[in-house]
């Protein structure tokens, strides 16, 4: 069944590709067309956004694309010219905040959702009438970023845990003293209530915990992070593209050691507050375009414009682990003249069923193992979150390893080890949901041939 989806969704891209150029070359003489509309998301609709239909329009033949400002804060118009019909092609991209993209979706005035967040159930539930938004035909990862902690360069504090954190954006420490830091009081800033960023860093961060009254907001992340920049005593938290001229902090979470977002820490979705970017559409959208440029995002091409606008792709790389020294001998035996993949398979809680992301990241992994000649040197490791026993946690952690092997053994690769490591190993708290799904995942390391 594997192997025929696979099949399928090859001929998928190739057909998607095909039909583009297609409609594009049937473009109407001497007029406008508006291809679709993006709204949502201020982190993706920002540059992301704008990048990635730029490259799109480009890759389909357009000359002199530009992207325009509005006379609206926060949108923007990217045009092109198709020469073969004297046709110019407009995109707009509204960018106010995830929540505004989901009722866009509803309302009809949006043919694309950005979201710096996942669906929430009362937004699925809303839509539920134009699709199941939970489905991986309408739930699209675009990249991953991380939720960066920002200060002022002249801030010695370079370290903080999510419990830190909690405290200092809901009030309960007030002054840098109290963590290390010069004598001064603490300048909250965050962004505002349409963001995904806000949704995002409450339910990672604050949980129930309330925003102190004393933080400034912001619509945008590029503001907010230029105020903390201007602030010796200022605190704030953007998206990983808009660290700017502040200072990124290290990350900590329970007992798991302290990250800075990189490549690899952010890619796995190890770091404590790395986070998803999703586009939600139509599971079978009436404009082609949305299906097309949707299918441009996740190839390659769109995923380099991912980097370079400052995000992590979903693009493999093999990497050693920077603390990979630190590591149990047994874990270092298993893993000897290996490097990590810059990939990590997460579950469903409680069970080894892949989620949405890990499905398509099988594809991508047997596309990289195809072409890295590395298909009998693949480790496969399982992780999970605590359950009632140890036996049963390492069992569960197992079966997740052997879910993965089962889909690459599909496709005619087969993994050299696989193994289950339980409980030990977690990269965030299990007191949290974030932290739990974070810990049940499965770990690809490949043999080093260079």
């Amino acid at each position: 069944m594997r192997a025929m989806f696979l099949l399928l969704l090859s001929c998928f891209c190739a057909v998607g590709h095909a039909a583009t150029q297609s409609s594009f070359a049937n473009m109407p003489v001497n007029g406008d067309v508006h291809l679709f509309t993006i709204h949502g998301s201020n982190t993706i609709g920002a540059e992301l956004g704008p990048n990635l239909v730029k490259r799109y329009l480009e890759a389909n033949g357009a000359e002199d694309v530009q992207i325009r400002e509005t006379k609206v804060e926060n949108e923007k118009q990217i045009t092109g010219y198709l020469k073969s019909t004297s046709t110019q092609l407009v995109v707009d991209i509204a960018a106010h905040g995830s929540g505004t993209g989901f009722s866009g979706l509803k309302d009809g005035t949006t043919d694309i959702a950005a979201a710096s967040r996942p669906i929430k159930d009362k937004e699925a539930a809303m839509l539920a009438g134009v699709a199941d938004m939970t489905a991986p035909q309408s739930e699209h990862i675009v990249g991953i970023d991380g939720l960066a902690i920002i200060v002022n360069q002249n801030n010695p504090v370079s370290e903080l845990s999510v419990e830190e954190i909690a405290e200092i954006f809901s009030g309960g420490y007030t002054d840098w003293s109290q963590l290390g830091g010069q004598p001064g009081p603490i300048h909250v800033y965050a962004r505002d209530e349409n963001s995904g960023t806000w949704d995002s860093f409450k339910h990672m961060v604050l949980g129930k915990k309330p925003l102190t009254g004393a933080a400034d907001r912001f619509e945008s992340n590029a503001v907010l992070s230029d105020r903390v920049s201007a602030d010796n005593n200022g605190i704030g938290f953007v998206g990983l593209s808009f660290v700017r001229e502040s200072k990124l902090l290290s990350v900590s979470d329970g007992s798991a050691k302290a990250l800075k977002p990189n490549k690899l820490t952010v890619a796995t979705e190890d770091y404590a507050l790395s986070r998803r970017l999703y586009m939600y559409t139509d599971d079978q959208p009436a404009n082609p375009y949305v299906s097309d440029f949707m299918g441009f995002v996740q190839r390659n091409e769109g995923q380099q414009v991912v980097a370079e606008s400052g995000f992590i792709s979903q693009e493999l790389k093999a990497v050693i682990p920077e603390f990979y020294s630190e590591l149990p001998e047994d874990f270092r035996k298993i893993t000897n003249d290996s490097k990590r993949l810059t990939i990590n398979f997460r579950f469903k809680e409680g069970s080894a069923k892949l989620d949405n992301k890990a499905m398509k990241d099988i594809d991508r992994l047997v596309g990289y193992l195809q072409t890295s000649g590395n298909n009998a040197d693949i480790v496969l490791i399982g992780f999970g979150d605590k359950k009632r026993t140890e036996t049963r946690s390492k069992l569960l952690s197992k079966l997740r390893a052997m879910a993965v092997r089962r889909e690459l053994v599909r496709a005619g690769i087969y993994p050299k080890i696989s193994v289950g490591y339980g409980e030990d190993l977690p990269v965030a708290s299990g007191n949290r949901d974030e932290g739990r799904m974070k810990n049940r995942r499965v770990e690809v390391w490949v043999q080093d041939t260079h």
